[in-house]
């Protein structure tokens, strides 16, 4: 394995590329932690912070995780690329149900580059939208108390602790830009980098909050010690955990190379006096399709009727809704989630997944499924397939998203600790990090070397 990395920084233009995505992720964590001219930083690390465990809290940092911002601290980049990914979503959802739509993604790399210009536009309006309303809320999520404004006096007006019109303006101006600045480096890194630019940026964005909790164990452990019995940390759950990881980890990995292969053969052509095609192939298909989205999905709709349930927590029926939707129902909630996990596996593949036109294109080219006519029936078969290799991806999914409640809940283990076990992030982190390994393997075979992935 060392051969080959050494063997990797041997090739100029691989070296070259891997380094400047490392440059371009460093400038991104770098305005990460840049505030807002108007943030009085001082009051925003103690009074932001104290709304941490509310439910409206829980669904901003939970649209945190999977979009590379920070809206703990108004920074620069705190909006970070979740703009881009609404923007990406919508029109992925309109391009199946609006012809116009559908029609432009069907022509090619024109019609992408349109939609991508489409994207870019709307992502553009998407930030002024979410960073105004934002900054107005600002004060009210933070839970400031006697008359404190997160925000500089200078720019404030009266005792409000709102911005002025004009710093309010100029704050929202500068959020925006700063997403549409990080659009722009996850394109240079799809350009001249590797990898995928956006995915890397959440890939940073998740590896950068892992340190924090692995310190305050380390640090509890070096205080106390490691116990035989007892609530802290004790040698048997240290064990514990770090087979539970390994295991987890080696299970997302299976599961996200997981493919279900079809066996296919293409028909001959006979061109002059060469014949061409005749070779028997296969279909590969995804088992987890639907990727990251239905935990995506699922957690932030989770947390909205939490969040509006909490408001009527003086009434009986209204706090036992808020239990039942919270992380302390382990049972209620749990089995909510499976149930909307499943619901968007099912619902992500749908749109994404269209088996009418894969069994149209294998049409076209001459290939066929044995045992399916060319057509409506190779349809039939590619959809009831996807069916059944949905419902394994659902499964996997549902076990790896409610693993951290598991844990947080029946091994006392803290919440920042027990995300590392799965959900989200995890996800992410996995599938970012072998499309990347599959990227590099692409430049090595090409120059005749081994493949990182190879034996």
């Amino acid at each position: 394995m060392l051969e080959k990395i050494r063997v990797i920084f041997t090739i100029p233009e691989l070296r070259r590329k891997i380094f400047l995505t490392l440059i371009l992720l460093a400038i991104f964590r770098l305005g990460y932690h840049i505030n807002l001219p108007v943030v009085d930083s001082t009051q925003i690390n103690q009074s932001l912070n104290t709304g941490a465990d509310s439910p409206l809290q829980g669904l901003l940092n939970q649209a945190a995780l999977f979009s590379a911002s920070d809206l703990t601290n108004i920074t620069i980049f705190g909006l970070g690329i979740m703009p881009y990914i609404s923007a990406s979503i919508i029109f992925q959802l309109l391009a199946s149900v609006w012809k116009p739509l559908e029609k432009l993604q069907k022509e090619g790399e024109s019609g992408r580059k349109k939609i991508n210009e489409y994207t870019r536009y709307a992502t553009i309006a998407i930030c002024l939208l979410q960073s105004w309303f934002y900054l107005t809320a600002a004060p009210h999520l933070s839970g400031q108390s006697g008359g404190e404004s997160i925000f500089l006096p200078q720019f404030t007006s009266g005792t409000s602790g709102q911005l002025t019109l004009f710093w309010h303006c100029a704050s929202v101006l500068i959020m925006t830009c700063g997403t549409a600045f990080l659009m722009w480096l996850g394109e240079q890194i799809d350009a001249y980098g590797i990898g995928n630019g956006i995915s890397l940026l959440i890939m940073a964005g998740i590896l950068a909050r892992m340190p924090l909790p692995l310190i305050q164990l380390a640090k509890d452990i070096a205080d106390h010690g490691l116990q035989l019995s007892g609530d802290g940390t004790t040698a048997v759950k240290l064990l514990v955990l770090v087979v539970l990881f390994l295991a987890v980890v080696t299970c997302v990995v299976f599961i996200t190379l997981g493919q279900r292969r079809i066996p296919s053969e293409s028909a001959k052509h006979v061109r002059g006096r060469r014949v061409y095609g005749g070779m028997r192939q296969y279909l590969p298909m995804k088992v987890n399709q639907a990727g990251v989205m239905p935990i995506i999905f699922a957690s932030s709709l989770l947390l909205i009727p939490q969040w509006l349930f909490g408001v009527f927590q003086g009434t009986s029926w209204g706090k036992w809704f808020y239990y039942f939707f919270s992380r302390e129902d382990v049972f209620g909630y749990n089995v909510m989630y499976i149930i909307l996990i499943f619901f968007f596996c099912y619902f992500w593949t749908a749109i994404t997944f269209n088996p009418k036109d894969m069994a149209d294109n294998l049409k076209n080219n001459g290939t066929i499924i044995k045992g399916h006519r060319p057509g409506k029936s190779t349809a039939e078969y590619l959809e009831k397939v996807m069916i059944h290799i949905t419902y394994v991806g659902a499964a996997f999914l549902a076990a790896v998203a409610i693993m951290p409640t598991l844990l947080a809940n029946f091994l006392n283990i803290p919440p920042d600790l027990a995300s590392f076990y799965g959900g989200t992030g995890l996800l992410i982190a996995v599938s970012v990090a072998f499309d990347m390994v599959q990227k590099i393997d692409s430049h090595l075979v090409m120059r005749n070397y081994k493949g990182l992935l190879e034996k």
